[in-house]
This record gives structure tokens, sequence and C-alpha cells, in this order.
């Protein structure tokens, strides 16, 4: 990304947060490329046939930004971290709306790929990992934080390190343990402990 880019990006962002609608409209032409990438990486996990699709849930993202008016995120990185946020609660959103139960019957089965847990892993339902993470975040919500930013944000260690205002060697740290606590409470291991 080149600087001058870069400092549209923040001059948007600031005049989103102070209110302008049409910041919002400028800025996601920049950002809608990546918002759409994080959408197909989540998507691309998920069983063939599902009916969600990474345009919709991009668009989604964005209408949930227009409803919620200016907010102040001092960088794209930090906006790329909200939209973590927002797709996240898209993804669980759809999988209720669904009418899917936790850990059974018709549930959305999400193949949590090395990214995640490692190699090991087999599909996980939707809500069993947002249950899950919700579980993490009560225990150590950086750990939580940090596997929203990687996972449903798609950040990098370095961003993820930017955004929360701590080290990359903590960030790694932190996604490590993480990913271990949260493969534990998904397959069932923490309660043969």
């Amino acid at each position: 990304m080149t600087v001058e880019r870069s400092g549209d990006i923040s001059g948007l962002i600031a005049a989103w947060g102070n209110g302008d609608e049409q910041a919002l409209s400028h800025l996601m032409s920049f950002v809608y490329p990546e918002l759409r990438r994080i959408a197909r990486q989540h998507l691309g996990r998920r069983p063939a046939g599902e009916t969600l699709e990474s345009a919709a849930l991009a668009n989604e993202a964005y209408l949930k930004l227009i409803r919620a008016g200016g907010i102040r995120c001092e960088n794209r990185v930090h906006f790329l971290a909200l939209c973590s946020q927002i797709i996240r609660r898209i993804l669980v959103d759809h999988a209720r709306s669904r009418g899917y139960d936790k850990r059974g019957g018709n549930a959305v089965r999400v193949p949590l790929d090395d990214v995640l847990l490692g190699a090991r892993a087999r599909g996980i339902e939707v809500l069993a990992l947002d249950e899950a993470l919700e579980s993490l975040s009560k225990i150590d919500a950086r750990k939580g934080r940090v596997v929203e930013l990687r996972y449903f944000g798609g950040l990098s260690v370095e961003e993820t390190a930017e955004v929360m205002g701590i080290s990359p060697e903590t960030v790694k740290r932190d996604w490590k343990m993480a990913k271990a606590w949260l493969f534990a409470a998904l397959t069932g291991e923490q309660d043969r402990d």
C-alpha cells in the first residue's frame, strides 16, 4: 500500500469517525476487496452448498457499519479489526438463524484448518466455536481478542500486535496457547483432564 493511499484511508477513517457518511462509502472502495478476501477465507472453510456467499458477507458487514454510524478507528488495521468483529457476529447470527442446535443435528460444520487448530482439527460447528471463544475470552480476554483478530479478521501477527498494543512475540505466544485451549475445548479433551 502506498503512503498516499494509506493517508487516504486514515483520512477517510477519521472523517467517518466524525460522522461523514460519504467517507465510509469512499473507505469501502479501498477496503472492500480485503473484506471479500476475509469473507472468502471464512466461507472456504464451510461445506459446499452453504447459502452465505463472500459478497453477501462483505455487504452485510458494510451495512452494519453504516447502521453503526461514525465509529472511531485509528487506522486501517483498527478498521479491519472492527470488521473482523462484525464478520464474526454475522457468521454466528447466520448459523443461529438457520436454527442449528449446538454440536448436533444439521449443524453448520466449519473445518478449522491448520491456521486455527492444526492438522488434527475436524469440522466444528460455528456456534460451538463462538461459545468456546466466549469462554476463552472470559478466562483470558487478550487471547480471545488475538483469535478474533487473527482468525476472523485475517490480520497478521504484526497487525494484531499493532491493534492490541502488544509485541508480536506476545501475539505469537497468545495465538499458540489460545489454539491449544480451543482445540481442547472443541474436541472435549478438557473434560478428560
